[in-house]
């Protein structure tokens, strides 16, 4: 019974995540002065301009949790935001103690995504099988 409810409960966990951050990514998106100004006054990013620091975390936020979903490079996928997860913490260092619980329970889904993978209901799994498929023939 179990058996059946991982693939559901993978892509559960994979949206949940994912959301985080896409919700994330919308907010800078719809306000991007307030987004570069702060990354110009309150994140610390070094070694980039604000401009480029916000237009990359953007990006990041927008692109990878629609792949999460999917399924698509899934391990990839988990890997950047697991990433971009710990950058943002750092980057903050204003962040309260919920905010860092917070960003440790993100870091956790994530890393589960890495170490598990998307799971059966994801387009890597379509890919490996339609891969496989090929492979006989």
């Amino acid at each position: 019974m179990l058996d059946l409810a991982q693939p559901i409960a993978d892509l559960i966990l994979r949206v949940y995540v994912a959301n985080v951050f896409w919700k994330s990514g919308v907010n800078k998106f719809q306000s991007w002065d307030t987004t570069v100004m702060l990354f110009e006054y309150e994140y610390s990013v070094p070694l980039l301009s604000p401009q480029t620091a916000a237009l990359l975390g953007t990006a990041t936020e927008l692109v990878f949790p629609v792949l999460l979903v999917l399924g698509l490079f899934g391990r990839f996928s988990a890997f950047v935001l697991f990433v971009f997860n710990i950058i943002a913490v750092i980057s903050y260092p204003s962040l309260n103690d919920a905010g860092i619980v917070q960003h440790t329970l993100w870091g956790l889904l994530l890393m589960a995504s890495m170490v598990h993978g998307p799971g059966k209901l994801s387009i890597d799994q379509l890919l490996k099988w339609r891969w496989q498929f090929f492979e006989r023939y």
